[in-house]
This record gives C-alpha cells, sequence and structure tokens, in this order.
C-alpha cells in the first residue's frame, strides 16, 4: 500500500551505554502528536542496522526522512541515500532530530537536543536546502576500491584518534565534559604525530603532521568557517606536536578560536589528495573506518541532496 506524501518515515537510533534510553524519543513522540504530524517509526538496534532501515524506508516510498540520531546516524543514513537512484534520491528530503554522542552538524544549524519541540516546528515547515557531501575514496586492506560520503568532516591524525576515545569513553561515563577529560588523559599515551604526503591546491606538504581536518562543514571546531553549501571543503593541518602546543589548541578549540593557533594552517579547497599518511587514523563525522591502504582522495559533491533547515 502506497504512503501518503506527507508522511514521514523516522528513523530514531538510542544512544548506546548512556542510560537515557526512551527519554528523548517520549519528548518526539509527544512533539509530533500535538502538532498531528503523521508519521511511522522504525528503531535501530545497533550502528549496523541503521543503513538497512533506511532502505527500508526508502523502498516504502516516504518521501520525508527524520533521523533521530547524532552524526553517525546521520552519516549511515545519508550514504544509504546516495546508494539509491538519483531520480529517487531527489524526490526524498531529509532531517535531523539531534540525539547523539557528537550533534555537531546539528548543532551547526541550530537544531538542538534539548528543544525538541522547536526542531520539530521548523521541520514542519518544510524548508529545503540543496546541500553538499564531501567524498572520501580509499583502497582498503582487502584491496577493494572503496568510498564513504561525509557531512560533516574528515579527521586524519591524532584528533580522529581523540574523537574515538571520547566516543567510547562517553558510552561507558555518560558524562560528555568526564569523557572529553579522561580522553585527554588517554591521549598521552598515544602517537602524536605522523608522516604526511599530501596535496591541497597548488600546496604539497611532505612533513609531519599531527593532525588534519577535512570539513563539508564545522569539523567539530577544527574548521569553523566550513559551509555544506558553498561547493570548497576546509581544511586545517596542524604541525606542531608538543605537549603544551597540544594543550594549547584543545583549549583554543574548545572556546572556537582554533584557527587562532600559530600551528594551524587553513586551506580552502575542492579536493585533498593524500599519498601517504602512515598509521594516521582516520575519522569519519566522529566514526573511525578501517585504515586505508596507499593513497587516497577527498573531494566535494556540490548540491546533492535535499535537507530540511530550519524556518
Amino acid at each position: 500500500m502506497a504512503v501518503e506524501i506527507s508522511r514521514w518515515g523516522i528513523l530514531y537510533c538510542p544512544k548506546s551505554g548512556i542510560g537515557r534510553g526512551r527519554k528523548q524519543w517520549d519528548r518526539v513522540q509527544k512533539a509530533l502528536d500535538e502538532r498531528g504530524v503523521l508519521y511511522d517509526f522504525v528503531q535501530s538496534e545497533n550502528t549496523d542496522s541503521v543503513e538497512r532501515l533506511m532502505r527500508m524506508l526508502i523502498n516504502n516510498g516516504y518521501k520525508t526522512i527524520i533521523v533521530v540520531g547524532g552524526d553517525s546516524a546521520l552519516n549511515d543514513a545519508v550514504n544509504c541515500l546516495m546508494d539509491v537512484e538519483q531520480q529517487v534520491r531527489d524526490s526524498i528530503v531529509f532531517g535531523v532530530i539531534p540525539n547523539g554522542v557528537l550533534n555537531d552538524f546539528a548543532r551547526f544549524w541550530n537544531f538542538r537536543e534539548n528543544d525538541v519541540a522547536q526542531t520539530v516546528d521548523w521541520l514542519i515547515r518544510r524548508r529545503v536546502r540543496r546541500i553538499d557531501l564531501g567524498c572520501i575514496r580509499y583502497t582498503n586492506k582487502k584491496g577493494e576500491k572503496c568510498h564513504r560520503y561525509f557531512l560533516n568532516c574528515v579527521n586524519i591524525g591524532l584528533i580522529a584518534d581523540i574523537m574515538n576515545l571520547r566516543r567510547q569513553t562517553r558510552s561507558l561515563l555518560g558524562s560528555r565534559t568526564l569523557s572529553f577529560v579522561v580522553s585527554l588523559l588517554l591521549m598521552f599515551f598515544h602517537r602524536l604525530d605522523y608522516k604526511m604526503d599530501v596535496k591541497i591546491n597548488s600546496d604539497t606538504i611532505r612533513r609531519r603532521v599531527m593532525t588534519m581536518c577535512i570539513g563539508n562543514g564545522p569539523g567539530y571546531g577544527q574548521t569553523p568557517n566550513a559551509v555544506p553549501y558553498n561547493g570548497m571543503l576546509d581544511v586545517s593541518v596542524v604541525y606542531n606536536s608538543k605537549v603544551t602546543q597540544v594543550l594549547a589548541g584543545l583549549w583554543l578549540l574548545l572556546t572556537g578560536r582554533f584557527l587562532n593557533h600559530r600551528s594551524v594552517h587553513p586551506y580552502r579547497t575542492r579536493e585533498v589528495v593524500v599519498t601517504e599518511a602512515r598509521h594516521a587514523m582516520v575519522g569519519i563525522d566522529g566514526r573511525l573506518i578501517s585504515t586505508p591502504v596507499g593513497s587516497y582522495r577527498i573531494s566535494v559533491e556540490t548540491e546533492i541532496v535535499n535537507f530540511l533547515m530550519p524556518a
């Protein structure tokens, strides 16, 4: 049976290991019901089920798909959306109600986890904008050619390591602040720089790099001027690996002044080619991927998906 065109398909991705479980969904459901929104919802059991459920919503004909989740859930959903034919993709709009460990992309648009009613009101007004996606193309350990799209950013090096530690510790500890502090402490037992060979525009970087962020969005504060609708990627490359410089850089990151650090070198480009980044972890929208083998390429695809933005 065909789904009404006005009916939303909602993919609810509960937080894992934090104990807040159903409370956010209860708030979402209340806001939807009070406003008379027609919807059906499915709930993911784990990270592996998000793409399967997203595909089910697409195949069942939902034209408005809302993800109640964080950056990683959004990443899974948009990658599933990019797997379908363009004609189908162009007929679908997707939106977000933040409910994750990391909600950086949602916060960029002023969607707040603690203000569900406002978010639902904005989504109802249906202000649609075509937005860009970044894409990383790489070879995995099996020799297979792979690609992955991203809404927010790709991190290479130390910050990818910290983001992974923060996600793991937050799942255990619950507190965002406490998990960040613990992640910083654990950081000192990890590698602080990596030998890299990177081409950005006409510049070739061949030296030890602490971390590099390629942002289609704000990049967790590392690419604060990036916007997902100008056809460009912002890049921040950080060289200095002294512990005191790392701490100073993290303070500037937390206070929104990351680009003011003297070791941060910003770029704006349509493509980044990483010829070598040996042993450097790679994170996509806050989640690690298997370290690519050999060179890989990161580019931007312009105005490729429909997104519900605030009114």
